[in-house]
């Protein structure tokens, strides 16, 4: 096996995921993704689109949310340092409104899978940050939102004391304004 889980959190709905990395003086080489591993580890085979953002330090993205179609992530850093995290917004998961976060890097080449019912984000902590994304939805603008990324009722304990936003970012919904919404229904424990 060339990847292992190091560990399950948020009623086991993220997985940090460590790949067997194989270095030498030439550089190193690892596998980020296999069907065969991914399928024993009950994780999921399809992937359907990958995507790739780069933040200076400091900017915080999201906490970003897809229920049409709902969409799972695997995240990874591939240049920098970012601390990822995601938030349970399933309806009726002991988790509910919980947080968990983790600092990933391009050195320590850890992997967060969080699956749909969770809302993503990271803030960049090196100088840039780049964070590639494997998805299993197709994004769609009509089908997202978020949640704001200091919302106190979920309280998370983010590394950057003045970050830097986007609009849509600073004015997101609450976690009590989405549970309110209609399309929180698409994702129940």
């Amino acid at each position: 096996m060339t990847m292992s889980i190091e560990c399950k959190q948020l009623s086991d709905g993220v997985v940090v995921l460590v790949p067997k990395v194989f270095e030498d003086a030439r550089g190193y080489f690892m596998e980020t993704f296999r069907a065969d591993e991914f399928q024993e580890l009950g994780l999921p085979r399809e992937f359907v689109q990958d995507s790739c953002s780069r933040s200076k330090k400091g900017v915080i993205r999201g906490l970003h949310l897809q229920w049409d179609p709902p969409m799972g992530k695997l995240v990874r850093v591939t240049y920098g340092s970012a601390f990822l995290m995601a938030v349970d917004i399933r309806k009726g998961s002991p988790s509910f409104g919980k947080w968990f976060g983790l600092e990933v890097s391009a050195q320590n080449k850890k992997q967060v899978w969080a699956p749909a019912g969770f809302a993503r984000g990271f803030c960049a902590l090196s100088e840039f940050a780049e964070v590639q994304y494997n998805c299993t939805g197709i994004y769609n603008p009509q089908g997202e939102s978020g949640i704001r990324w200091n919302d106190s009722k979920i309280g998370i304990d983010w590394p950057a004391g003045d970050p830097v936003l986007s609009d849509k970012d600073r004015t997101a919904q609450t976690l009590d304004e989405w549970i309110a919404s209609p399309f929180s229904d698409r994702f129940q424990y």
